[in-house]
């Protein structure tokens, strides 16, 4: 394997190592939904206790402010959750719900030892006295839709039981159907992206100018990613793909923008790895273009117009940067073309 083939080879294999540790943090993490949970009551009131869904219909969080402690119940009334008044968040690692909320529809199987029946084995999980969990009974527990509704209707009413004290305390809590979001943005951001890479296709443009291109989508879906990311509390474990995949094609992009003294052809693998990741990030996001609600506190029509604009500007990214690698091999390349 000649110079530029190690190069690339190692590009590639730098973007797998950081990918590699950038698997969600959760086995479940807050994605975008079509249902709007809310809390609809708590009776008795408990003040001190203050309760919110986030993601949607994704996580349940309370936040215990008051100088009582709250007990969470699982589904088979044991001890879920322990909020202590210094602050203090304790999960019962022997609860059935501990392990069913793991995935969003419950599919997994109990390892022995949990059992609803079992006295509690408590893990502090937090210290600030806020916590959210998955509740299977906040949100509708299947990938099909809701039979006899349509959006618009209320799906589902149910009931999160607490122990405030020694009071019992019942939340309820409603999901409705959101109906689907506009396509303008998405539009939008297609037409944007699609002039890009149309700029960029229908002339063999310099090398400079393809990575600039991919420098400047990545640095949009970077920042798009960390505000996703910082939208959700991390104990709801939001996928490091988010800002992970445009990081790595940042770096590759003003990798390829600044080692001037790498081969050309080295240079442009730069920046179709830089591609790859903007088209992947992109594809990862690709549900927050249809659904109507997405875990984010960025505006969703212009979370939505980045999706879609960075992924069709990484398509004509990759096809230019695909022609610079040829038109740049040794032996073949002018020198015009490797600025």
């Amino acid at each position: 394997m000649g110079r530029p083939g190690r190069w690339l080879a190692a590009a590639g294999a730098a973007a797998l190592v950081v990918l590699g540790g950038a698997s969600p943090a959760a086995a479940d993490p807050p994605g975008p939904t079509d249902y709007r949970s809310v809390v609809l009551s708590v009776d008795p009131p408990a003040p001190g206790v203050e309760l919110d869904v986030i993601g949607g219909d994704s996580f349940l969080q309370l936040h215990l402010t008051g100088d009582e402690p709250v007990e969470v119940l699982g589904y088979g009334g044991e001890p879920y959750l322990r909020f202590l008044p210094d602050g203090t968040v304790e999960e019962n690692q022997r609860s059935p719900a501990r392990v069913l909320n793991q995935d969003r529809y419950g599919g997994v199987e109990l390892p022995p030892g949990v059992d609803a029946e079992a006295p509690p084995e408590w893990e502090e999980v937090a210290s600030s006295g806020r916590y959210a969990w998955h509740d299977h009974r906040t949100h509708w527990m299947n990938q099909a839709r809701p039979p006899g509704r349509e959006p618009g209707d209320r799906i589902l009413e149910a009931v999160v039981p607490l122990r405030v004290g020694d009071r019992d305390v019942d939340v309820t809590v409603a999901s409705t159907w959101v109906p689907a979001p506009s396509a303008v943005p998405a539009v939008v951001g297609g037409l944007v992206g699609l002039a890009g890479a149309v700029w960029l296709c229908v002339r063999r443009r310099r090398l400079a100018t393809v990575a600039g291109a991919a420098l400047a989508g990545g640095v949009v879906a970077l920042a798009m990613g960390v505000w996703a990311t910082l939208s959700v509390p991390a104990e709801t474990g939001p996928s490091l793909l988010l800002w992970a995949l445009p990081a790595v094609g940042v770096v590759a992009a003003g990798g390829a923008l600044a080692a001037r003294g790498l081969q050309p052809p080295v240079r442009a693998g730069l920046v179709a790895v830089a591609a790859v990741e903007l088209v992947w990030w992109a594809w990862h996001r690709h549900e927050a273009v249809v659904r109507a609600l997405v875990p984010t506190d960025a505006p969703l029509p212009l979370d939505r117009a980045v999706v879609v604009g960075v992924g069709v500007l990484g398509v004509g990214v990759l096809v230019a940067a695909g022609r610079l690698v040829w038109a740049t091999w040794p032996g073949r390349a002018p020198a015009a073309e490797a600025g």
